[in-house]
């Protein structure tokens, strides 16, 4: 015998109803034995509840609703059934409603609802519902016998949630059972006292009364059918990547029901974990779908955590002081006090100290166990043994649930880690000695971001997703763009990251989307689905969004941009960008960057602010921290001057090669700002903060190669007409090098604390002499790499090495957070 329950979104349409008789017919057809318990229409329940209330306050207006829900069964008859069926069931539901009327009616005169007048007025969801179906079932082929539950369930007058007298109930069901071989439809909800007076059986009560069935009857199984495909790891409105656990315990359900999710209410399941009976959660509207399986057993094989579950805004009270430490009885007394005033403690966690005692409330009740706590310590608190009750608001818990936590070390370690790295500060904590559960206090702000960055740690451990946050889509961040989306399959099947992109802008538009901007269409998308771009507003939503993994992409050249990167990093939210504006700004400021980065556990990488795509910072990096010392940094860092003077001979004037760089697209608008060092000299300084020096731009000593005229020339042929009258210094100096067998290069050098840059000669005993092209070069010299340096060399430029140098960035960010 299995014991099959229906909920209110099951049969909550005609068309619904449909599905489940379809079912039933599978389950008939099959040999199976089973008995079906249904609740009440979809909202019927609460409709009601309200029909009750509002008669109950003298509004006539109820009859018209009440007109409404009638209408809505006597509909659901003439869509179920055909005409040659419906005589009975539609007189038995007038009469039904005939009565349900008259007890309105009473309410109304009287003005007031009794909770046991409004037990009676609810049970008619039940019965009505059942009633008709009963019916659908006949007409389907099987042997359907409605089964009013108010005749074997035996209950006391706790009107609202009654207890089942279950001595008197279990026989009662054996023998009506024994005496009716037809498959019983039955009322869910209900049952009666011995004065044969209606009662509920409180939340959860359908859910009851299938228990109770299956417990009396010693039933192979009980099957909760709903309209989700069973119990999931997570909430998936809350986690889009939630999936159906195959087995869970009857422990680990009623832990993650106690901490909000809606899978089953604990006390209704209590008569079949009593009997080992299994509970079978599946889905009316997928019924191919295996569900999930509740039983006694745990499976060893299963994932040790089997899902997250979260109450939503909590407050957190603490009672401390050095009036604690020591003392017996605290505890009894402070919780005795919250009994007393009807407060109920969803955790508790306490020191080792015994110097304060914290637990978690509804902030409904925050008032009132403030006030019964400062009532039970008012001596300690007038002695000043202990504070005033503090208390926090705007929180939320979440907690992992999960019985084969307790058998495997680091599973605490792997939650704070997944928090920490996204910026998700811990207020409490809180694990019983059976580790079946782990709880932590969290920002309410932060709930759904920490139910994602959990549920990837310890379910999706594989599969890292990232949410980028791009600004600037010309070049570079165009070419970004595709490059993500050329490599999304290899980097999802083979590296096990996933990058989404959850806000896209240009200097016009802004585009977000939370599950991830379709990246075939982004620049339609942009340009016509978008809202106006506003940089503070973007952040703002990027803040709000608050997205796990998350990490914002500065491709612009902005002062404006930058200035955000604080507030940015503020929101634990890591940087990867080429503006080099940052990395360059003064000291202080950039020191506080990266302070903030650290202390927020989030990453501001800026590789491409020095050499595109070239290893240069990074390779820095790795020589400092494995503890070589760094002699001396020279490096060609300008792609335009080294094409300049890698093309400047004696067959070529200085000015025309300066002309070409231009006309290939090599310098800026204006090639002062190429030729001026400028861009160099914020290199050099990114590059001497790496190595730990405190270096401002003024501390560096640039050399000008372009004489004064030049500079001063009021626009750009003005400034090649005055560049023209000086190549013959240039070609001077080009000349003298040649005669010594060197050639020019503009090098920017660190070298015993001191930043210099200048045009220099280089002879072919150093590697400065074979570059050619365009090619950034850097040269280090250190303890190890003493008599030959390392060098890099390559690319400084371009749209494409500089936005797979800012791809990069993203995989090691992603890397970094497994």
């Amino acid at each position: 015998m299995r014991i099959l329950k229906f909920g209110g979104t099951s049969v909550g349409t005609p068309d619904a109803i449909k599905q489940v008789v379809q079912i039933l017919r599978d389950y008939y057809h099959r040999g199976e034995r089973f008995a079906v318990v249904f609740s009440a229409f979809s909202k019927v329940t609460d409709t009601l509840i309200e029909l009750a209330n509002r008669a109950g306050t003298g509004d006539a207006g109820y009859r018209e609703l009440l007109d409404q829900v009638r209408a809505r069964h006597l509909e659901a008859i003439d869509q179920l059934l055909e005409p040659a069926n419906r005589t009975a069931p539609t007189q038995h539901i007038e009469a039904n409603f005939e009565a349900l009327g008259n007890v309105l009616q009473g309410i109304f005169l009287l003005h007031e609802v009794s909770a046991r007048s409004l037990d009676f007025v609810v049970s008619f969801g039940e019965r009505n519902a059942a009633f008709i179906i009963a019916h659908a079932l006949q007409q389907a082929g099987i042997p359907a016998q409605f089964l009013d539950a108010r005749t074997v369930i035996r209950t006391d007058d706790q009107f609202g949630a009654a207890k089942v007298d279950f001595d008197e109930t279990n026989p009662r069901i054996r023998t009506h059972f024994e005496a009716h071989p037809q498959v019983q439809v039955i009322t869910g909800f209900i049952g009666s006292t011995p004065d044969d007076l209606t009662t509920t059986l409180g939340r959860g009560g359908s859910d009851y009364s299938a228990a109770i069935i299956g417990a009396a009857l010693h039933a192979e199984a009980i099957e909760i059918w709903t309209d989700v495909d069973g119990v999931l790891t997570a909430d998936p409105r809350r986690v889009k990547k939630a999936f159906t656990l195959p087995s869970m315990t009857f422990r680990e359900a009623m832990e993650m029901s106690h901490f909000g999710a809606k899978v089953i209410y604990p006390p209704t399941i209590l008569p079949a974990l009593d009997l080992d009976i299994p509970l079978v959660i599946k889905n009316t509207f997928n019924p191919g779908f295996p569900g999930t399986v509740v039983s006694t057993h745990a499976d060893e094989k299963a994932h040790p955590v089997k899902g997250i579950s979260s109450i939503n805004q909590i407050c957190l009270l603490t009672l401390q002081g050095g009036g604690l430490f020591g003392v017996p009885g605290i505890a009894a007394r402070l919780f005795g006090a919250m009994a007393r005033a009807g407060v109920n403690v969803v955790i508790i966690t306490q020191g080792s100290s015994e110097s304060s005692i914290t637990f978690a409330i509804s902030p409904a009740h925050a008032a009132l166990a403030k006030k019964a706590a400062e009532k039970e310590f008012a001596f300690e608190l007038r002695e000043g043994l202990v504070e005033p009750l503090k208390i926090e608001r705007d929180l939320s818990v979440v907690a992992i649930v999960g019985e084969g936590m307790r058998y495997l070390p680091g599973i605490s370690g792997r939650l704070f880690q997944a928090l920490g790295k996204n910026g998700i500060n811990v207020v409490a904590i809180a694990q019983g000695s059976s580790e079946l559960n782990i709880s932590v206090v969290v920002p309410a702000n932060d709930e759904t971001k920490a139910l994602n960055a959990i549920h990837e740690a310890f379910f999706l451990s594989e599969t890292k997703t990232m949410h980028l946050f791009i600004v600037g889509v010309g070049l570079i961040g165009g070419t970004l763009l595709e490059q993500i989306q050329q490599q999304a399959e290899f980097l999802r099947e083979k590296r096990g990251l996933e990058i989404k992109i959850a806000g896209l802008a240009n200097s016009r538009k802004m585009l977000f989307a939370e599950g991830g901007i379709d990246l075939k269409n982004w620049k339609t998308n942009l340009e016509g689905k978008a809202d106006s771009f506003s940089l503070p507003r973007f952040v703002a939503q990027m803040k709000a969004m608050n997205l796990p993994n998350a990490i914002f992409l500065d491709n612009t050249a902005s002062e404006e941009v930058s200035g955000f990167y604080e507030q940015i990093l503020d929101a634990s939210i890591s940087i990867s960008t080429p503006n080099k504006l940052a990395a360059s700004s003064p000291y202080l400021h950039y020191q506080r960057l990266k302070s903030l980065a650290e202390k927020r556990g989030v990453l501001w990488r800026y590789e491409t602010n020095v050499g595109a795509g070239l290893p240069i910072i990074s390779t820095l990096n790795d020589l400092i921290q494995s503890g070589d010392r760094i002699v001396k940094i020279e490096g060609i860092l300008s792609g335009t001057l080294s094409y300049i003077f890698n093309n400047f001979s004696e067959k070529t004037r200085f000015s025309e090669v300066v002309r070409t760089a231009m006309a290939k697209g090599l310098t800026e608008p204006d090639p002062r700002d190429d030729l001026s060092g400028a861009d160099v000299r914020r290199k050099l300084l990114i590059l001497a903060r790496e190595t730990g020096l405190p270096l401002e731009a003024s501390d560096v000593q640039l050399t000008p190669i372009l004489p004064q005229a030049c500079l001063d020339a009021p626009g750009v042929d003005a400034f090649f007409d005055a560049l023209e009258k000086h190549d013959a210094n240039f070609e001077k100096q080009r000349a003298k090098a040649a005669a010594a067998g060197q050639v020019l290069r503009f090098v920017a050098k660190l070298e015993d604390g001191k930043a210099t840059i200048s045009l220099q000669p280089f002879g072919p005993e150093h590697p400065f002499y074979f570059l050619d092209g365009s090619d950034n070069m850097v040269v280090f010299s250190t303890a190890r790499y003493h008599e030959r340096p390392l060098v890099v060399r390559g690319p400084g430029a371009g749209a494409e090495v500089t936005a797979a140098g800012v791809f990069a960035e993203v995989i090691g960010i992603g890397n970094s957070i497994s």
